[in-house]
């Protein structure tokens, strides 16, 4: 026992050593340093201002004749319009579709109503005389008015109504 005593004596009576600095550079302790200073940054990083949306133009609501929704067919960068059973609706945002060149182009700027409840994207579904009496749908069949509604339906869920399409004259 007296070694034990003795090798305890001789390392108490050693100085007080500080740990050097290699001691503190181990892998492990550069590892957490780094995820430290990593939160520290993604913390305290400064943030982009948050961006509102871009508000869509106001629209007005306008009393169209057919003569006068024509020229809202999507040509030359214009709205594209369109109208069923009298309301006017800003298909815009479909003009992929209702556009030139789309499979609903001979749609816009007219009244499609009744091509739509038709099923009919032919040119003689339009009505011919811009300055006569509207389509009334009065010879159409209760099939032909249920997918007329659908359409109507569909597009007051997705598009806004801009105005309605009244004959020439009751403008």
């Amino acid at each position: 026992m007296d070694y034990v005593e003795q090798r305890m004596a001789q390392e108490a009576a050693k100085p007080a050593v500080a740990a050097d600095s290699s001691s503190l550079l181990t892998p492990l302790n550069l590892l957490i340093l780094g995820l430290f200073l990593y939160t520290a940054y993604s913390f305290f990083k400064p943030q982009p201002p948050a961006a509102l949306p871009k508000e869509e133009p106001a629209v007005v609501f306008t009393t169209f004749t057919p003569r006068t929704l024509l020229p809202y067919n999507g040509e030359n960068n214009a709205p594209v319009y369109l109208a069923v059973r009298g309301r006017v609706f800003d298909v815009t945002r479909g003009r992929n579709f209702y556009g030139p060149g789309g499979p609903y182009a001979n749609f816009a700027g007219r009244d499609a109503s009744r091509g739509l409840a038709c099923g009919s994207f032919d040119e003689d579904m339009l009505t011919k005389d811009l300055d006569g009496p509207l389509d009334t749908l009065s010879d159409l069949g209760r099939d032909e008015l249920e997918a007329l509604q659908g359409w109507e339906d569909r597009f007051s869920e997705k598009y806004l109504v801009v105005g309605k399409l009244v004959p020439v004259g009751d403008e």
